[in-house]
């Protein structure tokens, strides 16, 4: 509490001491002047306007990739034989596509797997996302 010094019998004071206010005015005054030029945007930058109204409705699609193992190891890109190292470029360039293309492997039933299994990872190491396999429904259970 305060108290008076004038000859008022020593009651306390009944008024509020505005000093300190006025110093937390001040500063916070100051931090406000100092970081309001920093708010603004010093390049100007013309962007784009989007158009929400007009979409469209059919996706790109692109053309899905077939490769076809046959158990003697020979490779074929969509019925075109090929080799690894083909296959391995062509992988790296469809990777690139926007929308990447689906690759489908067709292994023959007697083909080893870990011929399946080498192009598989190709296709993945050369950033495709979309790998399936193809495979002949069973009639027997019918």
């Amino acid at each position: 509490m305060a108290f008076s010094s004038d000859s008022g019998g020593g009651k306390p004071m009944a008024e509020i001491n505005v000093t300190p206010l006025v110093d937390v005015m001040l500063v916070l005054l100051i931090i406000f002047m100092i970081t309001a030029p920093l708010m603004t945007h010093k390049v100007k930058v013309d962007l784009p306007e989007a158009n929400l109204y007009k979409r469209d409705e059919t996706p790109l699609q692109a053309t899905p990739i077939t490769i076809a193992v046959e158990d003697t190891g020979a490779l074929y890109w969509n019925d075109e034989p090929v080799t690894k190292g083909v296959i391995e470029s062509r992988f790296s360039v469809e990777a690139q596509k926007t929308p990447q293309p689906q690759v489908n492997v067709r292994g023959d039933k007697t083909a080893k797997y870990k011929l399946v299994q080498e192009v598989v990872q190709i296709a993945q190491q050369q950033g495709m996302r979309k790998v399936g396999f193809v495979a002949i429904k069973d009639r027997s259970g019918q």
